[in-house]
């Protein structure tokens, strides 16, 4: 037996999630959640257009770096995470994306804790967008502050990405 399925824009999508309501019958141009954002325990917590929160829970045992704090490559990741689902709320059917540039901040170390990322447009352009993502701890201290340019790809350049 074969379920119909609705494909339905990423924000209705991830609104559906979010809401409680469920995603059974409905897919979307992407995959969600993500295989890396599953592997980490990323969770997404707000949605709008071009903007997007998630969180996570850290652990230096798990995701330390040699100081026994958390690794700033996970900083990076929990950005990116946040940045590629605002951006993908934005993109049009049959159009893919990309990041050209990511750049971090850190503010200060992070130890066990629940970690937010905000990610925003700071422009917008048909092509190119600018991203700012900012990274709190659960006591409301900024953790690190992530930029990231990112370029929507059209036509033969989306495809099979």
């Amino acid at each position: 037996m074969t379920i119909a399925t609705t494909e339905v824009p990423v924000l209705d999508y991830l609104r559906a999630q979010l809401d409680g309501t469920g995603t059974d019958g409905l897919t979307c141009q992407f995959h969600y959640p993500t295989a890396i954002s599953r592997t980490l325990g990323i969770r997404l917590v707000a949605i709008d257009p071009g903007r997007a929160t998630v969180e996570m829970d850290t652990d230096p045992a798990r995701h330390g770096n040699q100081q026994g704090t958390v690794h700033g490559g996970l900083l990076t990741e929990l950005a990116d995470a946040a940045i590629g689902t605002a951006h993908s709320t934005v993109v049009g059917p049959g159009e893919t994306f990309t990041s050209i540039d990511l750049r971090a901040v850190f503010l200060r170390p992070v130890w066990r804790d629940t970690l937010r990322a905000t990610a925003f447009p700071t422009h917008s352009g048909r092509t190119i967008t600018h991203y700012q993502c900012d990274i709190t701890r659960a006591d409301g201290k900024p953790v690190a502050t992530v930029t990231s340019i990112v370029t929507t790809l059209r036509g033969e350049r989306s495809h099979g990405r």
